[in-house]
């Protein structure tokens, strides 16, 4: 997937203020207006003068947009950091409602999700936008629940109409059992309203930290569990963590490498709970001494085996 400068295809410094990226897109849309234009592939250009403006005229998509840095050029490929849009407050916008077509691979990586998810909730009372944010907490908030201060960035216009952003913290539950994807809905923390309109709500989309030893899918949990050689082929009893704390897992005699060993209901708690995997892995000894040596070359006397020996059956 290629990077896309929007501020280059607008032809404005990243410094601009809204009034001017608002200028450079009037001027380059009807400048290469497919009913109108005669300029070179203009239908293309026409749709992606529309993409960058979809991002940078609105100060939410465009403090995230600019958080990622100015590192990459047009054309370069490029992949979403992970997890670059948590912290980041973005209010209740939907990008498919207004026209423009397709949007780019880029633009759906980035906005896709939050931008098609999103709807636009005025009502003709004036009520509030809802806003939207996605956090990240630890997987054993999930398993225990927790009181937890959030923080995130808002984004708006200083005096001079530049886009930037301001830290907001609040306290939030998190309840047992929740799942990465889920959302907790903050009621009355979006949008103000106007006159009487009550003010709109805020929807934190939850993910996990990336753990160094667990995974998460759904409510399952995988972990990897290194084993010897020996416990592997004569089976063992072996501690091994859980978000829980350790436990005590039987090996069966035999296994092999890949092989999942499940804990039932030793996943994210719920109804019914998930379940906890263990993903068998061999750890080979290291034959760094004379002694560790001879252990491997007694086993390649004693033992009669071949791992390949699959291959002259199948080929």
């Amino acid at each position: 997937m290629e990077y896309k400068d929007y501020y280059e295809t607008l032809g404005v410094p990243r410094t601009a203020t809204q009034e001017d990226i608002k200028r450079a897109y009037r001027k380059l849309a009807r400048k290469y207006h497919p009913d109108v234009s005669k300029e070179p592939k203009a239908e293309a250009r026409f749709k992606e003068v529309g993409e960058a403006y979809k991002v940078l005229k609105e100060t939410d998509t465009r403090a995230a947009y600019d958080q990622m840095g100015n590192k990459w050029k047009s054309g370069q490929e490029f992949q979403p950091p992970p997890d670059w849009d948590s912290g980041f407050e973005f209010s209740g916008r939907d990008f498919g409602s207004d026209g423009g077509g397709e949007f780019s691979e880029f633009f759906e990586s980035l906005f896709g999700r939050a931008g098609r998810a999103n709807t636009h909730r005025q009502s003709v009372h004036a009520q509030g936008q809802d806003h939207h944010a996605k956090v990240l907490i630890e997987l054993a908030d999930a398993y225990h629940g927790a009181q937890r201060s959030v923080s995130f960035r808002v984004p708006y216009l200083d005096k001079e109409g530049h886009a930037i952003s301001k830290d907001r913290t609040l306290n939030v539950t998190i309840p047992k059992g929740i799942r990465e994807g889920q959302h907790l809905r903050l009621s009355g923390q979006g949008g103000s309203g106007l006159r009487e309109g009550r003010p709109g709500d805020l929807y934190l989309e939850i993910a996990f930290h990336p753990h160094p030893v667990f995974r998460v899918d759904g409510r399952d949990v995988y972990f990897d569990l290194p084993l010897a050689p020996w416990e592997a082929a004569l089976g063992a009893t072996v501690s091994v963590p859980t978000p829980d704390g350790p436990v005590q897992l039987s090996i069966p005699a035999g296994s092999s490498a890949g092989r999942r060993l499940r804990l039932k209901g030793k996943g994210i708690p719920g109804s019914p709970p998930g379940d906890l995997y263990a993903v068998l892995g061999i750890a080979l000894p290291p034959a760094e001494t004379d002694a560790a040596k001879d252990a491997y070359l007694t086993m390649q006397r004693s033992l009669n085996f071949n791992p390949r020996a699959q291959w002259k059956e199948k080929l």
